[in-house]
């Protein structure tokens, strides 16, 4: 497909509005120009034939000298008879039945234009009722009237053709000066919307400044990604590496193969826990679509809530922490399996971070907000605030060392964030160093 060019187009419209304009303005002037010339020549007529009815009551033979080729004087008699015409000698037939005649010795003036079958011109007539009843009777051919045109007419086409090409001249640099700034603004994306030339362009600036910030944040973390997967696999593959080589070159003793084995098993559950997160992640990463939302039904967050406690409660008697879960009944539209992971990963998280002793709850409830809440709390070691807005990115750990004791791959609070924003639900945290965490979750309650 073509893509049309804005300079262009504009200049077209510019340069067709101007000769639009200047013809408007040729044609306004023409008749304007036109229609005073006509009152000018009636005007003149009618002195013409008042000076001569002057002249002709003084003294007949005066008509001859008021007579010129410009203005033809003609005498009627009452009965339409021609007794004197100054343009031909020859004898004109009678002219009472001529409508300025008939209009002139009704009202005393009368007025007519028409093509003269006797001298094949248009011509504007005038006649004048004369004391003794006769009509006296001035024309001025077409010829005269339109001579004024004639001699003007290739000024005015040269005047025509020197403003369309000022018009195009000066449409094109016009142009150029109004789209010269808007290419400009695509030198700087990283600070566009301080370069808005004009007031339209501020959404244009505003969603493109926008797209620039996002995919510069997706591309450094899609960088600081890949460096953590990098780095996070290159750990366990090292200790498997390296255990692996010394039961191989038999450095090993015998008894202790069997500590080294378990030590390749853990690093290697360790590698399957972190690439199934990350698959998890990049699949969630995939849903943001609307084409890609997942299935949709009514779920009740008590139900979920009680399932995720039988699931975890080995792993919280091995923790020594005590799960359990209350609240009411709360219904909401969501994926069954991604809701489940999303409390799931709270509760491991929870379960991970605490004390010997300590206690983590499962709490539903139904807002008369119209939301319903899921919230995870727990007694451990708590979150400092300087990090409590980054917990949900991926890989961050808090304390990078009691994570990888304990087996966290660092995005499981990630994964939350994005099951969340994929049922539209919010997630707010609450935490104190050596006090606990609590995180709410809040869903828009199904009808």
């Amino acid at each position: 497909m073509k893509i049309s060019s804005m300079e262009e187009k504009i200049g077209r419209r510019l340069f067709l509005m101007g000769v639009l304009g200047l013809t408007c303005t040729a044609i306004l002037c023409i008749l304007v120009f036109h229609k005073a010339f006509n009152k000018q020549v009636w005007s003149s007529l009618e002195r013409q034939a008042a000076l001569a009815a002057a002249a002709y009551a003084d003294s007949p033979e005066a008509l001859d000298a008021l007579a010129s080729e410009d203005i033809r004087v003609t005498l009627i008699a009452p009965d339409g008879s021609v007794l004197y015409e100054n343009a031909t000698s020859q004898p004109l037939e009678n002219h009472l039945s001529r409508p300025e005649i008939q209009q002139a010795l009704a009202e005393g003036e009368g007025r007519a234009k028409r093509d003269s079958q006797t001298l094949g011109y248009q011509t504007c007539y005038y006649a004048l009722k004369l004391s003794d009843g006769s009509i006296l009777r001035c024309a001025s051919d077409a010829e005269t009237l339109w001579a004024i045109y004639d001699e003007a007419l290739p000024a005015i086409l040269l005047s025509c053709l020197l403003m369309m090409a000022f018009a195009a001249l000066s449409a094109g640099v016009l142009t150029r000066r109004l789209v010269q700034p808007v290419l400009k603004m695509a030198d700087d994306l990283e600070h566009i919307q301080e370069h808005i030339p004009y007031r339209e362009f501020v959404p244009f600036a505003q969603a493109i400044h926008a797209d620039y910030t996002l995919r510069k944040n997706n591309e450094k973390m899609r960088q600081e990604f890949t460096a953590n997967v990098s780095h996070e696999l290159k750990t366990p593959l090292t200790s498997i590496s390296g255990y692996a080589e010394l039961i191989e070159t038999g450095i090993a003793k015998p008894e202790d193969i069997q500590q080294f084995g378990a030590k390749i098993h853990n690093e290697a559950s360790r590698m399957i826990r972190l690439v199934n997160d990350i698959l998890e992640l990049s699949h969630l990463d995939n849903m943001n679509g609307e084409e890609s939302i997942p299935s949709m039904e009514t779920i009740d967050l008590l139900d979920l809530a009680r399932e995720c406690t039988d699931r975890l409660k080995v792993n919280a008697r091995r923790a020594y922490v005590s799960l359990t879960f209350l609240g009411e009944s709360a219904s909401v539209l969501g994926n069954r399996s991604l809701l489940e992971e999303l409390c799931q990963n709270l509760c491991d998280n929870a379960i991970r971070y605490n004390r010997p002793g300590g206690t983590v709850q499962l709490i539903t409830a139904c807002g008369r907000d119209g939301r319903s809440t899921l919230t995870v709390k727990d007694t451990g070691i708590g979150i400092p605030r300087e990090s409590q807005s980054s917990v949900f990115e991926r890989f961050y750990r808090v304390d990078k060392s009691r994570s990888k004791a304990t087996g966290g791959t660092g995005l499981g609070l990630a994964i939350v964030k994005h099951i969340a924003r994929i049922h539209n639900a919010s997630i707010h945290l609450e935490s104190e160093v050596g006090q606990g965490t609590t995180i709410t979750v809040s869903f828009e309650t199904a009808h």
